[in-house]
């Protein structure tokens, strides 16, 4: 019994660590990404019924490869008026030994795999919300139960969106490649972006009941890990890795213990993730060294001050208004004016951030978001103005689904009545 439960949980953590890995490869062999997924579930059953006896073999991933290869190439037979140019080309992939798969799974073919997955997943002529399903199913393991829970979506929706997603690749004859160089820049930031956003998706949930949804921004920390495991150059790439582990070090401190939303300055900070905000900084750090500046480095660097403060006392927001401005060039956006606003109010006085924040080209794209009147209430409750922080804490509630901060938004709304 105690080895058929080791046996399992060998399994569980094949499954979730070597996913992507073996995802990526079948598909290149397969060239379906249907016959793929199926493949690889059935290479699991059978690791089930067969591990428990024969062990644990040495290379997990290769004989999860193999074995979902052979199963590939029983799928097609099934179906051999649909699939005969796609049995040829399994066949003859089937004609490698193991010894030469186990190679494979060590070689820069791997590398190339998951990177051509990532940005295949990630093709512009996708809709985002199509993007981040197929790279948390196809890369992530996810199940689609798993991703229509995490974002409040029905299973069918979410599963009508796989589909449509595997099937514009199909139509569309999106390749199974790593952009060239002369478009790279542009694919990746594409890239990076629907990682951020599945991150920030668990981060800050838009609903339900909890601030955090861990399963989600754990997904994306592990994909970015990827991703800078496979391009260890591209300070943008550490960047985005780097922010996310720094933000992601205070989890356990955003949600108190009965569920209220806890602002940074509220926080414990003892209870803070150390090790991993050591790991963040090193690799900002590492990127900035690089000479190449991003949004994801001046985010990451603002988010490492916050990090690196003893107290909310000690924050150096004199410097955090001046990253604010520098990522304003790198990214004009209302929302970065927002972030800038808070911070001048921070360094300076309340009301100079309240007149940057009540700017039309910053009021304006941002009279329906949430976070603009919480700020907004926040600002004004601190300078006394009861009457107005009210009228905006009740605007940022009529914006609020997530019921955590609902909670939390009708407390301060509460202290100020």
């Amino acid at each position: 019994m105690a080895k058929t439960s080791a046996t399992h949980q060998a399994i569980e953590a094949v499954f979730r660590d070597e996913y992507g890995k073996v995802s990526a490869s079948l598909i290149r062999i397969l060239r379906d990404f249907d016959a793929a997924e199926e493949s690889i579930q059935e290479a699991f059953a059978v690791a089930l019924v067969r591990w428990p006896v024969d062990g644990v073999p040495d290379n997990p991933a290769a004989w999860i490869t193999t074995t979902a290869r052979r199963k590939g190439i029983d799928v097609a037979r099934r179906d051999q008026a649909r699939n005969r140019k796609y049995i040829l080309v399994a066949s003859s992939q089937s004609e490698e030994d193991e010894s030469t798969m186990l190679e494979g799974m060590n070689d820069s073919r791997l590398h190339d795999d998951r990177l051509r997955l990532i940005f295949t997943c990630c093709h512009p002529a996708l809709n985002v919300e199509a993007r981040v399903a197929l790279t948390l199913s196809t890369l992530g393991g996810l199940t689609t139960p798993e991703i229509s829970q995490a974002f409040l979506v029905p299973e069918a929706t979410m599963a009508q969106r796989l589909v449509r997603a595997k099937r514009k690749i199909k139509d569309a004859g999106i390749p199974y490649r790593v952009p060239d160089d002369s478009i790279l820049p542009d694919r990746l930031d594409g890239v990076l972006a629907v990682i951020y956003l599945i991150f920030n998706e668990g981060y800050s949930a838009s609903g339900g009941d909890d601030v955090i949804r861990r399963d989600l921004s754990t997904e994306a920390i592990r994909l970015g890990s990827v991703l800078a495991e496979l391009m260890p150059d591209d300070p943008e790439v550490l960047g985005l890795l780097a922010l996310m582990l720094l933000q992601d070090s205070r989890r356990d401190a955003r949600q108190s213990a009965d569920g209220l939303q806890v602002l940074l300055e509220d926080q414990h900070r003892s209870t803070w993730n150390h090790e991993q905000i050591k790991q963040g900084v090193a690799l900002i750090d590492r990127a900035l060294e690089m000479g190449r500046p991003g949004r994801y480095q001046v985010q990451a660097a603002i988010s490492a001050l916050h990090s690196q403060a003893a107290t909310a006392g000690n924050t150096d927001w004199t410097q955090i208004a001046a990253l604010y401005e520098a990522l304003s060039q790198l990214q004009p956006s209302p929302v970065v004016e927002l972030n800038r606003a808070v911070a001048v109010a921070m360094a300076r006085s309340i009301i100079d951030g309240l007149l940057a924040m009540d700017r039309p080209d910053v009021a304006e794209p941002l009279r329906d978001y949430r976070w603009y009147h919480s700020a907004r209430a926040d600002l004004l409750r601190r300078l006394g103005q009861s009457l107005e922080s009210r009228a905006a804490y009740q605007r940022a509630l009529e914006l609020t689904t997530n019921t955590s901060e609902i909670r939390f938004l009708e407390s301060r709304l509460a202290e100020v009545s």
